[in-house]
């Protein structure tokens, strides 16, 4: 057996040659551009009202607007990268901008959690395993999988 040549292909559905290297399914497009338009109406809202992202009775100090700013600086530059990667068809850049957007989105479903906001925790789950979903698509493993990152 020669060298490189031990290890046993396994076909699987999601690593053809079709799904890593043709075009991007039309729902992944519509996951990204959705996703990155929401992130960055998010950031916006926290630029110009960001009132809007605390219960009406907290108190607007510097410390709510320099966290606010934050907020801002991660949603606009995660939008931007994503639809830029989208884009550009940039298959490895957008399948982990994916994954590290579902991850934010499952930190943001632990923060309502603990902060009792549970009117928004099913719609911020759901956005990020579609996001799981769709970085698995694009690389045709689950990012678990360490081909996913090679």
């Amino acid at each position: 057996m020669s060298e490189g040549k031990h290890d046993t292909q396994v076909a699987h559905p999601n690593s053809s040659a079709v799904s890593r290297r043709g075009p991007l399914p039309w729902w992944i497009f519509l996951v990204v551009v959705l996703g990155a338009l929401l992130m960055a109406a998010g950031g916006v809202i926290a630029l110009v009202r960001p009132g809007m992202l605390v219960s009406p009775h907290d108190e607007l100090n510097g410390a709510v607007r320099v966290y606010a700013g934050y907020l801002v600086s991660r949603n606009l530059a995660l939008a931007t990268v994503l639809l830029a990667a989208l884009t550009l068809r940039a298959r490895g850049a957008l399948g982990n901008l994916m994954v590290l957007t579902a991850f934010i989105q499952f930190l943001d479903v632990g923060i309502d959690c603990l902060e009792g906001r549970w009117a928004v925790v099913p719609g911020v789950l759901i956005f990020g395993l579609i996001f799981f979903m769709g970085a698995a698509r694009i690389s045709g493993f689950p990012f678990w999988r360490r081909q996913a990152w090679s």
